[in-house]
């Protein structure tokens, strides 16, 4: 019952962000210099009336309130609203290129969850030189921009070795993954380094606690120990983290997309801030702030299946 209330009551906060959210982001795109008329003009003069035409067409003379209440009546019905840029349906656009940027962001998670972890396990098990040059490669790897990675990918495994592609989606389900494998380890190089870090810390700690000690002094194998006790136990600290590596995943997937041509909404956000294409730049930015809290919402519902200290609800709290 717990379980079902604190669903519940997440999904009422949610809702609540959702909506605090799309008053930010359709507040803060009408305070931003410049205008859609401006673009659409192109820097050419105009009549007082092609202005008026525009301005009508695209309802900017309308008071803030009118333009937002009616925008988020146009959401809740499931239109985007019509992207000036484009001249077409910002939910075509988003059915066009969200699938890439998922599948991007995807690729960069599986490689973030499995180098990162691997290289936290090794650091904190076998200690020495392994973990001396873990922690060495780390932190290069934090310290290493998204587009910064792009650029030094794009230099050696795509111009000078010819290995990868240096840009493009390419045709097919197959060629998309091999055109996106560069962008996934530009996307997931820092974040590697940050969640091996985590790791590590996280398992040292539970390494020096008494219970993993009296196991290893009764002669339970150490390999059993560090699977059902440390690492599992460690799982929690690294878990609370995911929140922030999707977020990081979302936020730096517009330099990198950028960066390797891929048509994804991070490229398209880019150029839609560029050309004042406020609709278009209005519902990616609140599609990326729900994608956000849903993947909170999991980590928060998959958090006390990991670690049975942790439960649900108001009172959730380690045992």
């Amino acid at each position: 019952m717990n379980f079902v209330k604190f669903t519940v009551r997440r999904l009422a906060e949610m809702a609540a962000t959702l909506l605090g959210a799309s008053f930010v982001i359709f507040g803060a795109m009408y305070l931003a210099p410049g205008s859609p008329a401006s673009f659409l003009l192109s820097g050419r003069s105009a009549s007082p009336d092609a202005l008026r035409a525009i301005n009508e067409q695209y309802h900017l003379d309308d008071p803030f309130a009118v333009r937002y209440f009616s925008w988020l009546g146009q959401l809740l019905h499931g239109d985007f609203g019509r992207s000036i840029t484009y001249r077409t349906d910002v939910s075509r656009l988003l059915a066009d290129r969200l699938p890439s940027t998922l599948l991007l962001v995807t690729m960069a998670l599986v490689l973030v969850v499995a180098v990162g972890l691997t290289l936290g396990r090794i650091g904190a098990v076998r200690g020495g030189a392994a973990d001396a040059t873990i922690l060495v490669t780390t932190t290069l790897a934090v310290g290493t921009p998204s587009f910064v990675a792009a650029v030094v990918l794009q230099g050696v495994f795509a111009v000078r070795l010819h290995w990868f592609p240096a840009g493009g989606t390419g045709e097919g389900f197959g060629q998309l993954l091999w055109h996106l494998t560069l962008p996934a380890v530009a996307l997931s190089l820092y974040l590697i380094g940050m969640l091996a870090r985590v790791t590590r810390s996280a398992m040292l700690d539970v390494l020096g606690q008494e219970h993993v000690t009296v196991a290893l002094s009764r002669g339970v194998p150490k390999r059993h120990v560090i699977s059902r006790h440390v690492f599992r136990n460690a799982l929690g600290t690294v878990l609370t983290t995911g929140g922030l590596i999707v977020s990081t995943l979302l936020v730096c997937t517009v330099l990198v997309e950028s960066a390797f041509g891929v048509g994804g909404i991070g490229q398209l956000l880019e150029l839609s801030i560029t050309t004042k294409d406020f609709p278009t730049v209005q519902s990616i930015s609140l599609t990326m702030v729900g994608l956000f809290m849903a993947v909170n919402l999991v980590v928060d519902l998959v958090h006390p299946l990991v670690d049975p200290r942790i439960s649900v609800g108001p009172g959730r709290s380690a045992a």
